[in-house]
């Protein structure tokens, strides 16, 4: 499972980072889902690999418009590249409202099905044939979820020994077998895959949340995650600054529950622009670093723009080669 940071800033975009969005990967080679479109996102899009052809489904975390403001432009540009393939978007219902009210005052219309699909209705799920998708009411100022995409279809091995025992010679029955389909036989013996295959690792589970002041809330989704990418937009000097009104997440809370929940990666994004990456400027996103690195003792990263990670089938976490490398 691989996932790239189309925009890491909260609220207002700086010259380094953009407002929020993430591209995940997995499945069939060059299809993807995006997390979130903040405005410029599309342009974001063109520094990457992944077209808006393949794209699968859009998940909006909830309507504030650093999240959504590069729905409407992305869609209609998918519209004039030709896509024709129907377009998942899980969001919450006033997304869904904006992005008609957006087309419909500008002149635009789209050349593919825009299936809606209400995010915060009871006993929301979705799937399709790589992973499936649950998403974890949070806390913020308006309906904010955190999405959890779980991987399915992992691959089988053969139990060679067991079918040689029963009689079953090598041919296309195991390969059947290995796709995890049942096989009936020219005599009418019926072979179940479960029986002649086995899952040998675990499913990959990637918590992404949107905006939340409230970490906690995510402690039971988080219980058998991989990894969890979650904002902090401040450092908890900062956030007592502010006060509680924006109902932003700081480093040292995210921290603090990665730790106990004992979650093995976690990727921190959503920073406010007050955080700058030159070493000179003040204050310094490493701030942000230091204080999550002395309360978390698991794998950590700060996300950056463009940067990408891939889960392995081994559960560790890993940057793939930044733009340029």
């Amino acid at each position: 499972m691989d996932f790239t940071f189309l925009g890491t800033s909260a609220g207002t975009p700086t010259k380094a980072r953009n407002v929020t969005g993430l591209a995940l990967m997995h499945g069939k080679p060059k299809h993807w889902y995006l997390i979130d479109c903040g405005e410029g996102t599309q342009h974001q899009l063109l520094h990457t690999r992944h077209s808006v052809m393949q794209l699968q489904a859009i998940f909006i975390t909830h309507v504030h418009g650093d999240h959504t403001f590069g729905l409407p432009g992305l869609l209609t540009s998918a519209s004039m590249l030709g896509r024709t393939e129907p377009l998942f978007l899980v969001a919450p219902r006033p997304v869904k409202t904006f992005v008609e009210t957006a087309l419909g005052n500008s002149d635009s219309s789209l050349s593919y099905e825009l299936k809606y699909i209400d995010s915060e209705a009871d006993e929301f799920y979705w799937e399709d044939d790589a992973v499936e998708v649950m998403a974890t009411p949070l806390s913020h100022r308006v309906s904010s979820r955190a999405f959890t995409f779980t991987e399915k279809n992992l691959e089988r091995q053969l139990l060679k020994d067991r079918l040689e025992a029963d009689g079953v010679e090598p041919g296309p029955a195991w390969g059947e077998l290995q796709q995890g389909r049942d096989v009936v036989l020219e005599n009418g013996t019926v072979l179940r895959s479960d029986q002649y295959t086995a899952i040998t690792r675990q499913p990959r589970k990637i918590v992404v949340g949107g905006d939340n002041d409230n970490p906690e809330l995510l402690e039971a989704t988080c219980q058998d995650a991989h990894v969890l990418i979650h904002e902090a937009t401040y450092t908890q000097e900062v956030a007592d600054r502010v006060g509680a009104w924006p109902q932003h997440s700081s480093a040292a809370q995210v921290a603090r529950f990665a730790e106990a929940v004992g979650i093995p990666n976690l990727v921190l994004t959503h920073f406010s622009s007050r955080y700058q990456l030159s070493r000179d400027a003040y204050p310094h996103i490493g701030e942000v670093e230091a204080e999550a690195t002395g309360l978390y003792r698991g794998t950590l990263y700060l996300a950056r723009d463009l940067h990408s990670y891939r889960l392995h089938k081994d559960l560790t976490l890993r940057p793939e080669p930044a733009p340029g490398d």
